[in-house]
């Protein structure tokens, strides 16, 4: 739904400062009850996890688990908690209904996680063999590299173009503000992007890719 909305408010605002839409508006305020169920879903699931594992007897309580919680998903959960407390007041009231088409870009960065959560089912399933899940896992790859990483700099580039300025003087254009928001938005997805990558060397991802995409059809 992010990603859909994101593709609708980018594509309408053919001037990417000044363009307006209504679903910019209107989704931001839509999406924060999602962040906070998320967590509360998260928290279940690893509460579920450690008596399935035999790590509890029986529920702890409440204060040690969410401290045990918050140890093992710090990055995450200040992930959520930034949106919540940061981008979404950002969104609705610091914007002044200018930038339209920036937000429509960032909503676009969820377009990973459908593959990311199908890599999920394909493990619990044990189907982490299977051409599937390699598939599954190269689109999780392109789709987190050019959504969240490579975002970033086609932002400053298409701040830029509508400016007529260069891509390397585009943050010295911009308040220091902006550009340290962007540097904390990227940090993450930068990290994130490793782990991805250390996965699909694990299960040797891009060597299956080589061998049966590439060079099988030149194999006589």
């Amino acid at each position: 739904m992010a990603s859909t909305a994101g593709f609708i408010i980018s594509s309408s605002c053919h001037h990417v400062i000044d363009d307006q839409h209504w679903l910019a508006r209107w989704y931001p305020p839509f999406a924060v009850p999602y962040f906070v169920y998320d967590v509360y879903a998260m928290f279940l699931c690893h509460r579920h996890r450690a008596r399935v594992k035999g790590h509890e007897a029986a529920p702890a309580p409440p204060r040690r688990a969410a401290a045990a919680f918050l140890r093992q998903h710090p990055l995450l959960l200040l992930h959520h908690a930034a949106m919540v407390l940061v981008c979404f007041p950002v969104a609705t009231l610091w914007r002044q209904d200018k930038g339209d088409f920036f937000l429509g870009c960032l909503l676009l960065a969820e377009l990973s996680t459908p593959f990311l959560c199908l890599g999920k089912v394909l493990i619990l399933l044990g189907l982490q063999r299977t051409w599937l899940h390699r598939a599954n896992a190269l689109a999780l790859l392109g789709t987190f590299l050019g959504c969240r990483v490579l975002l970033f700099p086609f932002l400053y580039w298409a701040y830029g173009r509508a400016r007529g300025l260069p891509l390397l003087r585009v943050p010295l254009a911009l308040p220091a503000r902006v550009n340290a928001a962007a540097a904390a938005l990227l940090a993450p997805q930068l990290y994130w992007f490793a782990l991805l990558c250390r996965g699909a060397w694990r299960i040797r991802l891009f060597r299956h890719f080589l061998s049966e995409v590439i060079l099988t059809p030149f194999t006589p």
